[in-house]
């Protein structure tokens, strides 16, 4: 059966310099509050986040079944246990007594709403494949089914059952940590089209923290929330977060006083600020789960040339640029699935870093198949979107191929949105993206590109050898056997080589020494519910 597996994109970014919230709270800080910021107003239904970014917001305003405890496993959230079948199919949840924010009881009968919400394609929500996992939810997806058929059920008001198509073990991963599959409040959802826009009683949550203000592209506030089970845990009274949209601004907002947490998912510390930050001894790097990329439209009349590809993956030296440019202890990617991931701890670089040699080889076979005589009358753009970092990475890599490939390289930079828009519609060379993975499992990474119509392939690739190696892991239930499977795809996703991989992110912040508890894990999650701000 087919899946789509989406992986959060990854906005690490300012867009464009303009006037936000800078300078609109308190510069002294407060306890119980914590100031912080990012580049550009969030997407607040869990059914359409389109990034990262957004994505931890709702995590902080909403709870799903089960949320990632202080290792990253998954705990009991809004279910307080649950039942597994012994052959793996069935989970049966047992919700606690909790309430949604304007009073109402949360029902197993809301996370049935909120998951077949999703699969609704007028929704077109950019991650109802995360759902594809629950029987039936695929071919209702696409119309192969009725909307009863799909495996979630509420069976009374605090009983949930979810049906898998097949034996899945990172499941209660993915309740934890997919938006797609925390609850909405239907009265709220039904009664008001536009209550994921609006700040004050009408965005209606279940988790630590309310809505409570929200003016656009200036700033928004986040308040403990008095009906949240678990209030009584919750350290923060407020969270006020600034919209600054250059990285520059927001560090010098920190500096300045006047924020106190730079870093992913919030704004990155920016690339000229690392070295006083690590001399100052205040810098703290963590690896996570995620690729810095530049995708590659395989249906351009010059990129559909392997060779071509593959001169441009080899012909990168990566080291260099995490020394000079990026300075955050990065891992130059050589393969598509990040370490981080479980089974891929010692995963296999497929190519030696810089190989200029074997690039060069594969260039000249290329452009012999192109029927073109020399590097010169080669021409690729690439594409990013506006960011003082993705700027400089760009002119790294063009600077790069010009010196040693020869080739002709330009550079085109697009507002986020813009750029996501010819990303989706293939109109583009080499386009920049970032990709973290929601949950511990190389599937994350692989299965975006299982078929064209993936929101997340974006490159025009799809493998007959490929998606067989997928669907034969996704049936295996010995894992070390399941491990080997998605080894050999990646085995053949890297001959194709239809993305470019850079360097596997190390996540950079800086937190003042009030701040505590204020930790970003392996998959970019920050708990706020746990934050101390003294």
């Amino acid at each position: 059966m087919k899946r789509i597996k989406q992986l959060f994109l990854l906005l690490l970014v300012s867009l464009m310099f303009a006037p936000g919230a800078h300078g609109v709270f308190a510069q002294a800080p407060e306890p119980g509050v914590l100031r912080t910021s990012l580049a550009s107003d969030p997407v607040l239904d869990p059914a359409l986040v389109p990034d990262t970014y957004s994505g931890i917001m709702i995590k902080n305003l909403m709870e799903g079944l089960t949320r990632p405890d202080a290792e990253g496993a998954p705990e009991p959230a809004m279910a307080e246990s649950w039942d597994v079948s012994e052959d793996g199919l069935v989970y049966t949840f047992h919700l606690r007594e909790a309430s949604w924010s304007n009073g109402d009881p949360v029902t197993a009968g809301d996370f049935e709403f909120a998951w077949k919400r999703v699969l609704d394609p007028d929704i077109a929500s950019p991650k109802a494949g995360d759902l594809f996992e629950v029987a039936n939810a695929q071919a209702y997806y696409l119309g192969e089914a009725e909307l009863e058929d799909v495996g979630v059920k509420a069976l009374d008001d605090k009983t949930l059952e979810v049906t898998l198509e097949n034996p899945t073990p990172y499941f209660l991963d993915l309740t934890a940590r997919t938006t797609v599959m925390y609850p909405v409040n239907p009265r709220t959802v039904e009664e008001n089209s536009s209550w994921a826009l609006e700040g004050g009683e009408n965005y209606v949550t279940n988790g630590p923290f309310t809505l409570s203000e929200w003016e656009h592209n200036s700033y928004f506030v986040f308040s403990k929330s008095p009906s949240y089970w678990d209030n009584e845990n919750v350290q923060l009274e407020t969270v006020e977060i600034q919209i600054i949209e250059a990285e520059s601004t927001a560090n010098a907002a920190f500096q300045a006083g006047e924020i106190d947490f730079v870093g992913i998912p919030f704004n990155a510390v920016s690339i000229d600020a690392l070295d006083t930050y690590r001399a100052d001894g205040t810098l703290e790097t963590v690896d996570f789960a995620a690729l810095y990329e530049y995708k590659m439209n395989v249906t351009d009349s010059q990129l559909s040339n392997v060779n071509i590809r593959k001169a441009l993956a080899y012909g990168i030296d990566r080291q260099t640029l995490i020394d000079n440019i990026t300075k955050a202890n990065e891992t130059p990617a050589l393969g598509l699935v990040s370490p981080a991931m479980r089974g891929f701890e010692d995963s296999n670089n497929y190519f030696q870093d810089g190989d200029f040699e074997v690039a060069r080889e594969y260039l000249a076979k290329g452009l012999e198949e192109l029927g073109l005589n020399d590097p010169s009358e080669l021409t690729v753009t690439l594409t990013t979107n506006t960011s003082e970092t993705h700027g400089a990475i760009a002119q790294y890599l063009q600077a790069g191929w010009v010196s040693n490939l020869g080739i002709n390289v330009e550079i085109a930079n697009q507002e986020w949105q813009v750029h996501l828009d010819n990303l989706l519609t293939l109109n583009y060379q080499l386009g920049r993206l970032g990709s973290v993975a929601e949950y511990n499992d190389p599937n994350a990474f692989l299965e975006m590109y299982y078929e064209l119509d993936n929101g997340m392939n974006r490159t025009g690739w799809e493998n007959a050898e490929y998606q067989a190696l997928l669907d034969e892991a996704n049936v295996e239930t010995d894992e070390a056997a399941r491990v080997e499977l998605l080894k050999q795809a990646e085995v053949v996703f890297m001959d194709e080589m239809p993305t470019v991989p850079v360097y596997f992110y190390s996540n950079a912040y800086v937190a003042k020494d009030f701040v505590q508890n204020m930790h970003p894990d392996a998959f970019v999650d920050v708990q706020l519910k746990h934050v101390v701000v003294e």
